[in-house]
């Protein structure tokens, strides 16, 4: 569409001075759009004033001058809309000129991320951001690694405010290759966010206990309030329990047990059961569902949720702390499964070294050994010595027969006249 009339006749009187005085004209032009303009016009003006812009001969420092102005304007407008189109634009007749504009692409380029993001529109914002040329070299820029960093990092935060995980990681990626040259102390927030980042990709991708290692080191920053402390502990603890059950859970779970803030959650009556190895109830894990993100409840290869399969595993070891055998019908009742599914996920566990103990397929048995796995694959298989049953059996009868041999010499003690007339020797 055609430009307001006032600001067509600005235009012209621009394009029909001299040399010197283009550039002059522009800047003031841009700097009383709000009168020559109104509100519907007001992108159709400003891409006209672009156009004549680059229409004119008014050399790089000049054309640089009438851009920051124009980018300087478009902010002061404070009209997200008219920042995204305009912008763009700005950005498409920018990318037809030499590499001396890029100082103005990237401020254009920020500036129409920032307003995708006021728009919550965080897919296109990381589009945008990906656009701003970074690279010093090919674009006659200087751009310093922390500047590129924290581009960077709101592509990351962007991307996963929309889900996509694997877009965020790439940028992430690079990242890990520079975050060594900025230091912590100058920008304490890009660190930050950098850790934050780090823990959310690793929580998408069901990486659940680096996920909760990195979100509990995160709940101490001093540079976070109390309440977002609190919300990164409770995060932690959701990928804590979320995590397939074995010695390494076992001693994240520790951790976070101990920490004297968890009682004071929601999430620590599930903390305390698995940390404790009690078994969990159906109206337990329901209610801890309902506090969990979508990509936290998502279906397996094998038909179960995250948070199911975690479960199962966890209710496993606790059958394994109360009994030294079971039948697979029996251990799938109590686990909710059908027993060859009981007997798949044992068997499973012990191969991963997460849960030591033998299987008696022939006759449907399961032998849990005690003590605790290694984690380490084969592992958790006992190798069962001659006689080793029967030593335990000793064990325990001597044991007993030591218990009452103390009770009696009790009775001796406080009693003398009673035991003489009743033991019977």
């Amino acid at each position: 569409m055609a430009p307001s009339p006032k600001v067509a006749e600005a235009i012209a009187r621009a394009e029909g001075s001299s040399a010197a005085d283009k550039a002059p004209l522009y800047e003031s032009l841009l700097g009383d759009i709000k009168t020559l303009s109104s509100p519907a016009t007001a992108a159709d003006d400003l891409e006209a004033v672009t156009d004549s812009l680059f229409g004119q001969s008014l050399g790089v420092v000049s054309t640089r001058a009438v851009l920051a102005v124009l980018v300087g304007t478009l902010e002061a407008l404070r009209d997200g809309d008219l920042c995204i189109a305009v912008g763009r634009h700005a950005l498409s007749r920018l990318a037809a000129q030499p590499s001396s504009f890029a100082d103005a692409a990237a401020d254009l380029g920020a500036l129409v991320a920032a307003a995708h993001e006021a728009n919550d529109d965080f897919a296109e914002a990381a589009r945008a951001l990906a656009a701003i040329p970074l690279d010093g070299a090919a674009h006659q820029r200087k751009v310093g690694d922390a500047d590129r960093a924290r581009v960077w990092i709101r592509i990351v935060r962007n991307y996963l405010e929309v889900g996509d995980s694997p877009a965020a990681e790439t940028y992430l990626n690079k990242l890990k290759n520079m975050m060594h040259t900025v230091s912590a102390d100058d920008d304490p927030d890009l660190a930050l966010h950098f850790k934050l980042s780090q823990a959310r990709i690793q929580d998408a991708k069901r990486d659940f206990l680096a996920a909760a290692g990195r979100y509990h080191d995160i709940s101490f920053a001093p540079a976070i309030a109390e309440e977002e402390r609190l919300h990164t502990l409770a995060m932690a603890i959701k990928c804590a329990i979320l995590a397939p059950a074995g010695p390494t859970r076992s001693r994240a779970l520790a951790r976070l047990y101990k920490d004297d803030r968890a009682p004071q959650l929601p999430e620590f009556a599930m903390l305390e059961k698995m940390f404790l190895d009690r078994l969990l109830a159906p109206d337990e894990v329901a209610s801890f569902a309902r506090a969990l993100q979508p990509h936290q409840l998502a279906t397996t290869s094998d038909g179960s949720t995250v948070l199911a399969k975690a479960v199962v595993e966890h209710n496993l070891l606790g059958a394994s702390r109360l009994y030294d055998n079971i039948r697979f019908d029996a251990l799938g009742a109590l686990l909710g499964l059908d027993p060859d599914k009981a007997e798949q996920t044992t068997a499973r566990m012990i191969e991963q070294g997460r849960l030591v103990g033998r299987m008696d397929q022939l006759d449907g048995i399961v032998w849990f050994e005690g003590g605790e796995a290694s984690g380490e694959n084969g592992s958790g298989h006992a190798r069962e010595s001659v006689g080793k049953q029967i030593r335990k059996w000793d064990a325990n009868v001597e044991s007993l027969a030591q218990q009452v041999e103390q009770v009696t010499n009790s009775l001796q003690k406080e009693f003398p006249d009673f035991v003489a007339t009743h033991l019977a020797v």
